[in-house]
């Protein structure tokens, strides 16, 4: 993806992987930036490892307590989280601003994708914010670490399978239903309201199991190919200053896993 952006943009660049030992992480911080990288991104395992061999740390990886994209400026290393902010901007082609702050809004887990979504969505203020996990101790942990709503409800998966129909927005935010265990779902849909829009942050298979059904319930849907390019373009736009085509990555990201986008 990166690549491709670099060449439409014009950029003489390079996207590549890195695979780090664990007990190393420090040797190739210090690597990249001796080599005057101009930035990249951070993957599990690393997100909270590599916060305290940065110089910076952006105000919304500190509270979400991870980075995924670090940017070299003139021998400064910043940290930031662009997660939460990339599942936004692929909100945004369903809902609208206005809409989303209307909404009641479920997140599906409690682990490291759902802080940074959490926290991305609290600052648009939504009507309503509840956080379902299988034990509502860890759902109100997130929140509390958080702190960007303490207003934000915690419960369990149970609970929140009961008042589905409340909910205007329902986000997965947790790995069931990913490939190879596509037929996993993480709530019963049953209690759905047509009117929902339905959100997997999955993006292998394009269409989860929990997606399917909550289309047959006549949910609107959303796959997490556009989390994936949105948080990707926004470090691209960090290390480059430009913005790169997002509706041709999403393209063709979802041509290459054989479908079209929900």
């Amino acid at each position: 993806m990166h690549n491709h952006w670099f060449e439409e943009e014009g950029i003489d660049g390079k996207y590549v992987p890195f695979e780090i030992d664990p007990n190393r992480l420090e040797e190739a911080v210090r690597g990249m930036k001796a080599l005057n990288f101009t930035g990249w991104n951070v993957t599990i395992p690393f997100k909270e490892a590599i916060i305290p061999l940065l110089d910076q740390v952006e105000e919304d990886a500190k509270l979400i307590g991870a980075v995924n994209t670090v940017i070299n400026q003139q021998g400064k290393l910043i940290g930031s989280n662009t997660d939460g902010a990339g599942f936004v901007e692929s909100l945004y082609e369903k809902r609208t601003l206005k809409e989303i702050q209307q909404s009641s809004i479920l997140l599906i887990g409690a682990g490291g994708a759902a802080k940074g979504i959490f926290h991305a969505l609290a600052k648009l203020e939504p009507a309503h914010l509840a956080v379902a996990n299988r034990t509502e101790e860890r759902a109100l942990s997130l929140i509390q670490s958080i702190k960007t709503n303490k207003k934000a409800q915690a419960i369990t998966i149970r609970e929140c399978e009961k008042l589905l129909s409340t909910f205007d927005i329902v986000i997965n935010t947790t790995s069931v239903g990913m490939f190879p265990h596509v037929e996993n779902m993480p709530i019963d849909v049953t209690k759905m309201k047509n009117c929902t829009l339905a959100a997997d942050i999955i993006y292998n298979p394009l269409e989860t199991a929990f997606l399917r059904e909550a289309k047959k319930h006549g949910a609107d849907t959303l796959n997490g190919v556009g989390m994936f390019v949105h948080q990707g373009a926004l470090a691209f736009h960090q290390w480059t200053g430009t913005n790169p085509d997002t509706d041709k990555a999403v393209s063709r990201i979802t041509k290459q896993l054989g479908g079209t986008s929900c």
